[in-house]
C-alpha cells in the first residue's frame, strides 16, 4: 500500500433548511443526498419522505437546500436543545436533546443471537471498501437481523448512520423494529438518531456510552456492545 492509496477523503458540505443555515458536515464526499435526508430525519425535520418538499444540490459547491414544512422547523426550534461539542474526533459541534425528555417505551425488539449478530458484523466489513483500503474509515448498516439492507461508509460515524437511515427514508423502506450496525462507540448522539427512527437495537464492537444507555432505557432501545466478541454486552431497557 502506498501512502497516497492510504488517505480517507475529506471534504466540508453545507446544508440550508428553509433558506436558514442548519449544518455543515466534514465527511466521506458520496451518498450526500443520503446523508442529508438522514440528518433532517434525525435531528426531526422529517419523519418520512413525503415531509421532505424538495432537495436541491448546489450546482458549483458541495451543499444542499432542503425546503421542509415550516410547522417541523417551528416543532424541532421548541425542543430547546443544547448545543454541544460531540463525543466524536474534534470539535464536532451538535445539538442534544435531553434524554429526560424522552418519553419511557416498552422494548422495541431483540438483536439476534451472538453468532448471527457476528455473521452480518463480518458481511457489514466485507463490504467496506474504504476500510479494507485504509483502515481509517467509519460504517454503519441497516439490517432486518438477518440480512443487511443498507450500508453506508464515512470518516464521521454520526455520517455513516445518517447515510443509512437517509437511504432507508429515501427508498421508503420501514425503519420501526429494524437493527443497526456501528463500527465505533455507540454514542448520545448516535442513540438520539436511532430512538427517532423507532430502531429496536444498535450494535457495535466497541462500547456505548452511560448517556446512550439512558436514551435507551427510556425509549425501549436494546444496546449491544461487544459485539463481536464471544461474550457481547447486552444491554436491555430495565435490566
Amino acid at each position: 500500500m502506498t501512502a497516497d492509496s492510504a488517505v480517507v477523503e475529506e471534504w466540508p458540505v453545507w446544508l440550508e433548511v428553509n433558506g436558514h443555515p442548519a449544518v455543515t458536515w466534514m465527511c466521506t464526499p458520496d451518498q450526500l443526498e443520503e446523508l442529508a435526508v438522514g440528518w433532517l430525519h434525525g435531528e426531526g425535520y422529517i419523519a418520512t419522505r413525503d415531509d421532505l418538499v424538495r432537495l436541491r444540490p448546489c450546482a458549483t459547491d458541495l451543499g444542499f437546500w432542503a425546503d421542509v414544512n415550516p410547522e417541523r422547523v417551528a416543532a424541532v426550534a421548541g425542543e430547546n436543545r443544547a448545543r454541544v461539542l460531540a463525543s466524536g474526533c474534534g470539535a464536532v459541534t451538535t445539538m442534544l436533546a435531553d434524554p429526560h425528555t424522552l418519553k419511557p417505551a416498552p422494548l422495541r425488539g431483540e438483536p439476534p443471537a451472538p453468532d448471527v449478530l457476528r455473521a452480518i458484523f463480518k458481511e457489514m466489513m466485507a463490504r467496506g471498501e474504504r476500510y479494507n483500503e485504509t483502515g481509517g474509515i467509519h460504517a454503519a448498516a441497516l439490517t432486518d437481523g438477518r440480512v443487511l439492507l443498507f450500508h453506508a461508509e464515512d470518516i464521521g460515524r454520526h455520517n455513516a448512520v445518517d447515510k443509512v437511515i437517509g437511504a432507508a427514508v429515501l427508498a421508503r423502506e420501514p425503519l420501526s423494529g429494524r437493527g443497526l450496525l456501528v463500527t465505533g462507540r455507540i454514542s448520545a448522539e448516535l442513540a438520539f438518531k436511532a430512538s427517532r427512527a423507532d430502531l429496536a437495537w444498535v450494535a457495535t464492537p466497541s462500547v456505548p456510552s452511560s448517556l446512550a444507555l439512558t436514551v435507551a432505557q427510556r425509549s425501549g432501545m436494546v444496546l449491544v456492545g461487544r459485539a463481536v466478541s464471544g461474550t457481547p454486552h447486552v444491554h436491555r431497557p430495565g435490566a
